[in-house]
């Protein structure tokens, strides 16, 4: 028997293979609503900064808050190992590329700081916004409490890969339900890229999920492990498991496509795919209030065994708010996302952000260079 006939391959696809069909009615940009709603938490767009440390400090969330997005913060990061995590940010951004992975690998040896927990987090709530903190599974049960105790607003479990049914040789590995009881505020869980782990975790009683597995600019779980679905396909899946679950518990559990949105097209072609938010780490990184002053690196870079990750030098283009609101100083549309987002809305006649679910995406291979001969050869 061939390999064929033993085993079937889907077609998955990424950004640059579609396109979003004009809608048959447009409206004025200017009246769309890009709100969304995570579990009461009222963000007025629908990002969040993810947590990584060159992205999301204290000061970079209170910033943020007041443009209505949200940032991550990493509650394993530098924040919570240094008191002066800025000298250990600058010594990441400014080492040589051939011994940044073993320099970070030595620099995120140092043991978490629980009071430097519940510090980092009032710095952000005395400045009046939401904050929300990220933790991996293995340390939730130690410092979700925490986190609470000090005023955090939402929880973010992340890893590489979450499911419900995890085996371990641990005696008792992290339970959703338990983890609801103990702490009351939202838990969104991550990450996934199929249509049963979505339905399996929403299932828990968590508040929204996750989606996406190495498409980020600084990840390289595809590259090591092969492990991955491209962000178009895994956002559809996972936003029709959200659609049967809401079906049958009539409970809406929001999905926010984590990671490899690069431009306002990208940004678009998830709210079409089927996202309610999105989590972005380079196209944040790049403004110039980003700790990582040029670079990025994710949280599975200085694994201590197998690093799934690199710092790459993504460069400060502008403020974070010209990224997000513009005025747009570049053609490539890494600028005034919001903007881009908005004229969409208008072009496929979508007021609110649930209403872009509704558009239609074709296959579009071609989308990007079609007619494009003179830009091209610029």
């Amino acid at each position: 028997m061939g390999l064929s006939e033993r085993k079937n391959i889907r077609r998955a696809y990424g950004f640059d293979e579609v396109a979003i069909v004009p809608g048959s009615i447009t409206i004025n940009p200017e009246i769309t609503d890009t709100s969304i709603d995570i579990a009461g938490v009222n963000l007025a767009i629908p990002i969040l900064a993810s947590a990584m440390d060159a992205i999301v400090s204290p000061s970079f969330s209170v910033l943020m808050n007041s443009f209505g997005g949200l940032g991550v913060m990493n509650l394993e990061g530098v924040q919570t190992r240094y008191n002066d995590p800025e000298e250990i940010l600058l010594k990441i951004s400014n080492s040589p590329q051939a011994d940044v992975t073993s320099i970070m690998q030595d620099l995120y040896r140092e043991p978490i700081q629980e009071e430097l927990v519940a510090n980092r987090i009032t710095d952000i709530k005395k400045h009046g916004g939401y904050c929300a903190v990220s933790v991996t599974p293995a340390n939730t049960k130690k410092l979700a409490p925490i986190a609470v105790e000090a005023g955090a607003d939402i929880l973010v479990v992340q890893s590489t890969v979450t499911t419900t049914r995890h085996i371990s040789t641990s005696i008792k590995g992290l339970r959703f339900p338990e983890l609801l009881d103990l702490i009351k505020i939202p838990v969104l869980v991550g990450n996934c890229v199929t249509y049963d782990v979505a339905l399996e975790l929403m299932e828990t009683g968590i508040h929204g999920v996750l989606v996406g597995v190495g498409p980020g600019a600084a990840c390289t779980t595809r590259e090591v492990t092969g492990v991955g679905v491209p962000q178009v396909t895994a956002t559809i899946d996972c936003a029709a498991a959200r659609d049967e679950y809401f079906k049958r518990s009539k409970r809406y559990v929001p999905i926010i496509t984590d990671g490899g949105i690069r431009t306002g097209g990208d940004l678009c072609k998830t709210f079409v795919s089927g996202a309610d938010a999105v989590m972005l780490g380079t196209p944040l990184a790049q403004s110039k209030e980003a700790p990582g002053k040029g670079s990025n690196w994710g949280m599975a870079t200085p694994h201590p065994a197998l690093p799934r990750g690199t710092r790459v030098n993504v460069g400060i283009k502008s403020s974070l708010e010209q990224i997000l609101f513009g005025p747009s100083s570049l053609s490539d549309g890494t600028q005034n996302l919001i903007g881009a987002l908005k004229a969409c809305m208008g072009m496929v006649g979508a007021q609110k952000i649930s209403e872009m679910h509704d558009a239609e995406m074709v296959i579009a291979p071609s989308i990007k260079t079609e007619g494009k001969y003179f830009q091209l050869s610029n």
